[in-house]
């Protein structure tokens, strides 16, 4: 199948499919008599999982990876529970992070509400930071 067709069965664009082609994500893909890819079709499968790794925070990294261990003959599942763990563990993390963020910023936010900027001192740049 062509290119567009392709894209058009995953819901990316041409250009995606050639950014993962270039990335090692897909094999190469055969080219036609006119230069035009020419892709399997199990293809749109392949990309279809690049998709939903991509949903699930996943690098390109991780994903070829797991496409290698795949493309060898091998079962990922035990590799792609361990990413998907460590996953979990760096949301948490990020998690973590943005709710501590949150409360500096609605303290920041509080105060600035009841601040008077006409008594804003002129020698900050501004008093609510």
């Amino acid at each position: 199948m062509r290119i567009g067709e392709a894209a058009s069965a995953a819901g990316l664009t041409a250009k995606t499919i050639r950014f993962y082609e270039g990335r090692g994500l897909l094999p190469t893909a055969e080219r036609a008599a006119n230069g035009y890819r020419d892709y399997a079709l199990d293809t749109v499968s392949r990309l279809d999982f690049i998709r939903r790794s991509r949903m699930a925070g996943l690098t390109l990294a991780q994903i070829r990876d797991i496409l290698t261990i795949r493309d060898a003959g091998g079962t990922p599942c035990a590799h792609v529970r361990d990413v998907l763990a460590r996953q979990l563990t760096d949301l948490d993390c990020q998690i973590a992070e943005l709710i501590a963020l949150r409360a500096t910023v609605a303290r920041y936010h509080a105060g600035a509400e009841a601040a008077d900027p006409e008594s804003c001192d002129p020698e900050r740049i501004c008093s609510y930071l």
